[in-house]
C-alpha cells in the first residue's frame, strides 16, 4: 500500500498475482507504462561498483526487484496477449513536433546511448526485428489524427536528444529492459519504436498514445518506458531506503493518480502531477516521467490496474 491507500504489488508473489488477474484480451490488448530502469540492470552480477552507483545496485541492479519484475513481466505479456507486434515509446527518444517511427527492417540496431560504464556494457546484445508494415501503419494513424509523422530508416541518425549520442537504433530505455523481458534474441515479435514529443507537454504526449490506440485491437502491444523518480543529481533518490520524503510523496501521488478508476478523473489527476511540489526534486527535467502519458492516452477509455508497485518503477495497465 502507498500512504494514499492505493494497492502496490511490491513482492514477486504480489505482482505475479496482479499479472495473472489481467484480462486475457488479445483482441484489445491493454497499453502499459513500465519502469525501464537504467544501464545498471545490465551490470554483471558479480560487478564491484564503488560510489553512489554501487550503493544503488541492490535495488536497481541485475539482482534487484525491478530486474526480477521485468523477468516476470515480459513472459506474462507474451503468454496472455500473444502480440503480433510491439510499439514502444521511451524516455530516451524525443523529437519536436514530428513523430519519427523506426523502419529498421530485419534487424533492429541498438544505440548504446550512455557513457562512462564498464566495457561489458558496450558488448550487450539484443537481437530483434522491425516491421515495415507495422511502422507504416503507425505513421498512417498519426497522419489520420492530424499529426506529422514519418519513417526513420537505419541510415538516419536519431539525433542527439541533448545527450550527445548519434546513430540509429533502439535506445537503452528499450533494449536494456527488453533483454530481461524477452531474452537477448527476440525475433518472434517485431519491435517498432516511436519518439515522444520533445515539448514534454502532457497533452501532446497523451495524444501520441491516443492516436495509435486502434493498434490495441489489431494485436499490437503498446509499451511506454520511463521512471517516476529520476534525478541523477541526487542518486540516493533512486532507492527507497535512502530517498527523501519529498521523493516518496511524489511517488505516492503518481500511483494514486494512475489508479483512479474513472477515465476522465484519472486524466485530470495525472495532469495535476506536474504541479506537485515533489516533481522538480524527482525530475529536474520531466523526460523520464512524460512516458506515462502515451501509455495512458493509448488506454484512455476503461480502467487502469497497477501490476507492479515498486518505488520509482511502476508498471500500470491502461484500457482494461
Amino acid at each position: 500500500m502507498s500512504q494514499s491507500g492505493v494497492y502496490r504489488p511490491q513482492s514477486q508473489a504480489e505482482w505475479i498475482k496482479a499479472l495473472d488477474e489481467l484480462p486475457s484480451t488479445p483482441d484489445r490488448i491493454p497499453s502499459f507504462f513500465f519502469g525501464h530502469g537504467s544501464p545498471a540492470l545490465a551490470f554483471p552480477k558479480d560487478a564491484i561498483v564503488p560510489g553512489p552507483m554501487g550503493a544503488l545496485l541492490g535495488y536497481a541492479g541485475p539482482s534487484g526487484p525491478l530486474a526480477t519484475f521485468l523477468g516476470d513481466f515480459g513472459p506474462a505479456l507474451l503468454k496472455k496477449y500473444k502480440p503480433k507486434g510491439i510499439v514502444v515509446f521511451s524516455a530516451h527518444w524525443e523529437t519536436m513536433g514530428e513523430r519519427l517511427v523506426t523502419d529498421y527492417g530485419d534487424e533492429n540496431p541498438v544505440l548504446m546511448d550512455y557513457y562512462g560504464f564498464m566495457p561489458a556494457l558496450y558488448e550487450l546484445k539484443f537481437k530483434s526485428k522491425g516491421s515495415k508494415q507495422l511502422s507504416e501503419r503507425v505513421v498512417n494513424l498519426y497522419k489520420q489524427a492530424g499529426q506529422s509523422a514519418r519513417l526513420s530508416p537505419k541510415l538516419e541518425s536519431r539525433g542527439e536528444d541533448g545527450r550527445g549520442f548519434n546513430g540509429p537504433g533502439l535506445d537503452h530505455g528499450v533494449f536494456v529492459p527488453f533483454r530481461i523481458m524477452f531474452g537477448e534474441e527476440f525475433l518472434d515479435v517485431p519491435v517498432v519504436q516511436v519518439s515522444i514529443d520533445e515539448s514534454l507537454d502532457p497533452e501532446k504526449n497523451w495524444a501520441l498514445g491516443k492516436a495509435v490506440s486502434k493498434l490495441r485491437e489489431e494485436g499490437i502491444l503498446i509499451l511506454s518506458g520511463g521512471l517516476t523518480i529520476h534525478n541523477l543529481r541526487d542518486m540516493p533518490s533512486f532507492n527507497p531506503e535512502y530517498a527523501k520524503p519529498t521523493h516518496k510523496a511524489f511517488d505516492d501521488a503518481v500511483f494514486e493518480a494512475m489508479g483512479v478508476e474513472d477515465p476522465a478523473a484519472r486524466k485530470k489527476a495525472m495532469f495535476e502531477l506536474l504541479k506537485h511540489e515533489g516533481l522538480r526534486a524527482s525530475h529536474p527535467r520531466e523526460e523520464h516521467f512524460v512516458p506515462v502519458y502515451p501509455a495512458a492516452g493509448a488506454g484512455e477509455e476503461g480502467k487502469s490496474k497497477i501490476v507492479c508497485g515498486l518505488y520509482g518503477a511502476p508498471a500500470v495497465a491502461f484500457g482494461l
